[in-house]
């Protein structure tokens, strides 16, 4: 039998405020990346102390937690809740929907306290009195839906025939078992028609490749999303029509 080992702590990371004039101590104060995860709250707790490494009370000030990202623009802007036993002892809630349009990146933030006036002290990140630390948004722990496929362009097929295709987007068939669930989105306004989903076997893209019909979705004259579901292994997908969708089938999201 393995034995794995787990642990549950507390995310802290200490910080120094030189608030009384005194030399700060020489040695790096935030010590470690922090890690902020997709798909869960972050309670990301920081120990405030000054240069003698006594707990800094927060009495009368407003802990805060700004961070940016690769270009520089603020992303977070986070107030602290200060602990009620712990002197100097703050914890920073990043949740779930604070990152949700955020990329997986790295992140530089900084800890500030800021008076009932506006008046900020700042903290610092190391030795050389810089004031950044650095966190990473990761997706590891949970992953989440991957991005859904965007298909946006109809070309009429040669010959003045009155039939409009996409081009063949992969089904991907190496992700999906025996009974693979496709769900496709089609935006529209003001279409009325069939959007035939079409499936093929072939190996590769070639313009003589066969293919099948294997899902109907009716419109008429939706404006919202209409989406649906069909199953099946293929090697790729695509859709048709018999009315012309230019300027009315804005796009169509699919999810293998």
């Amino acid at each position: 039998m393995q034995l794995i080992p787990r642990y549950l702590v507390n995310n802290r990371t200490t910080v120094v405020v030189n608030d009384a004039g005194f030399a700060t101590e020489f040695r790096p104060v935030y010590t470690k990346e922090l890690n902020i995860y997709r798909g869960i709250d972050n309670n990301l707790e920081f120990k405030l102390v000054n240069a003698d490494q006594k707990g800094k009370t927060l009495t009368g000030y407003t802990a805060k937690f700004v961070a940016f990202d690769e270009n520089g623009d603020q992303v977070l802007n986070k107030t602290g809740t200060a602990s009620t036993t712990v002197t100097g002892l703050f914890t920073v809630t990043v949740t779930e929907s604070d990152i949700i349009d955020l990329e997986d990146q790295f992140l530089t933030y900084t800890v500030y306290l800021e008076d009932a006036n506006g008046n900020k002290t700042l903290t610092y990140s190391n030795s050389h009195l810089t004031n950044n630390g650095y966190a990473k948004i990761s997706s590891e722990a949970f992953p989440g839906a991957r991005e859904s496929i965007n298909v946006t362009t109809f070309t009429q097929t040669v010959g003045g025939v009155s039939e409009w295709t996409t081009g063949a987007i992969d089904a991907e068939p190496q992700r999906n078992g025996n009974s693979a669930l496709h769900t496709v989105a089609i935006y529209s306004s003001n279409f009325v028609g069939d959007v035939e989903i079409e499936a093929s076997l072939s190996n590769q893209i070639t313009n003589s490749m066969p293919w099948t019909k294997v899902a109907t979705v009716t419109l008429n004259n939706e404006t919202m999303p209409v989406d649906a579901n069909f199953n099946g292994v293929y090697s790729y997908i695509r859709f048709r029509t018999t009315s012309d969708p230019s300027s009315k089938i804005s796009k169509i999201l699919v999810r293998n």
